[in-house]
C-alpha cells in the first residue's frame, strides 16, 4: 500500500496546502502487481476533526490495512479549523476546496474512479460535520457519506442552549450564527435544498451512515440531525455503540464504515506485517 505525501497550490484557498493519499497501486502477491495499470480505484475523501491535520488518521487508525482490503483509494487533507465550509473573507473557501477541487485535482493527479457509486467523503468530529454538509451539497459527486461523531451540535441547538456547550468557540469561522443557520453551511439547509432536488428528480441522495459513541457529549445533536435524514427519506444507517469522543471509538467503526461501503474484499498484497511466512 502506497502512502503519499502531496503539496499543491489550491485555488479556492490561495496556498499551498498538504495531503496524503493512500494508493493501492503496489499491491503484490510476491511475484508481481495484482492490479492492472488500468484500474481506477474507488476513492474516500476522508475528513479530520478540529485540532487535527491530514496525518491524523495514519496515525491513530489502521485505515492503511483495511484500505489494502477493499483495494480503496483514501485522501486525506488538511482542513484546519474550518469545519470544512466556505469563510468570510478571501482565499479561506474550504467547501468549494473540498467538494469540488480536491476532487478534480486529485482525479488529475492519481488513477481515482470518476464514478459518483465509487466516491465517499467521511470523517469524524469536525470531519463528520464536513462530510455530511459537503456530502449533500455536492451530491451530485460524492455516492456515500460517513459521520462519525460528528459536531452537529454548532446549528443542531442555538446559542445558551446547554446541549450546546463550545470547547472555545468552535463556530467562530461561521461568521454570523444567525446567518450561517439560514444558509447551506448548515447541513440542515444543505439537507432541504437537497431533498428539493430529489422530489423534483433532479438529484439523488447519497447513502449515509452515521455514528456515535452512547457517552460521547455529542450524542444528542447526532439523533436530531439523524431525526431530519429519516424525515426526509434519506438512505440512512445509523449506530450508537458504547463509546466516548475518542480514536478508539472511531478505529473500531472505520471498519464497519468500509464494509458498509459498496467494496469488493480482495487479498492483502504484501507490507511489513504480511509477508507469507509459513510455519514449518
Amino acid at each position: 500500500m502506497a502512502l503519499i505525501q502531496v503539496n499543491f497550490v489550491s485555488n479556492a484557498l490561495k496556498r499551498t496546502v498538504p495531503l496524503q493519499v493512500i494508493l493501492p497501486v503496489d499491491k503484490g502477491d510476491g511475484s508481481g502487481f495484482v492490479n492492472g495499470p488500468e484500474q481506477r480505484y474507488p476513492t474516500l475523501y476522508l475528513l479530520h476533526g478540529l485540532f487535527g491535520n491530514y496525518t491524523d488518521w495514519v496515525s491513530n487508525t489502521r485505515v492503511q490495512m483495511w484500505a489494502e482490503e477493499k483495494n480503496l483509494a483514501v485522501v486525506m487533507p488538511s482542513g484546519d479549523n474550518s469545519f470544512y465550509v466556505d469563510q468570510l473573507g478571501p482565499n479561506n473557501d474550504y467547501g468549494a476546496f473540498i467538494g469540488e477541487e480536491l476532487v478534480e485535482l486529485t482525479r488529475r493527479m492519481f488513477p481515482l474512479s470518476r464514478r459518483r457509486e465509487q466516491t465517499f467523503i467521511g470523517g469524524l468530529s469536525m470531519g463528520g460535520f464536513g462530510a455530511l454538509r459537503n456530502g449533500l451539497k455536492y451530491a451530485e459527486t460524492f455516492g456515500g457519506i460517513a459521520a462519525l461523531s460528528s459536531a452537529l451540535h454548532l446549528f443542531e441547538f442555538a446559542p445558551g442552549d446547554p446541549r450546546r456547550e463550545m470547547l472555545m468557540r468552535e463556530d467562530a469561522c461561521l461568521g454570523d450564527w444567525q446567518q450561517a443557520a439560514a444558509s447551506d453551511k448548515n447541513p440542515a439547509v444543505a439537507l432541504e435544498e437537497l431533498t428539493l432536488r430529489v422530489k423534483a428528480k433532479k438529484a439523488e441522495f447519497p447513502r449515509i451512515y452515521m455514528a456515535c459513541g452512547t457517552e460521547d457529549g455529542l450524542l444528542q445533536a447526532n439523533r436530531s440531525f439523524r431525526d431530519k435524514l429519516l424525515a426526509a427519506g434519506a438512505p440512512l444507517t445509523y449506530r450508537e455503540a458504547p463509546g466516548i469522543h475518542d480514536w478508539n471509538f472511531w478505529d473500531a467503526q472505520l471498519p464497519q464504515v468500509l464494509s458498509w461501503l459498496p467494496l469488493e474484499t480482495s487479498a492483502a498484497g504484501l507490507n511489513s506485517g504480511n509477508v507469507h511466512v509459513e510455519k514449518k
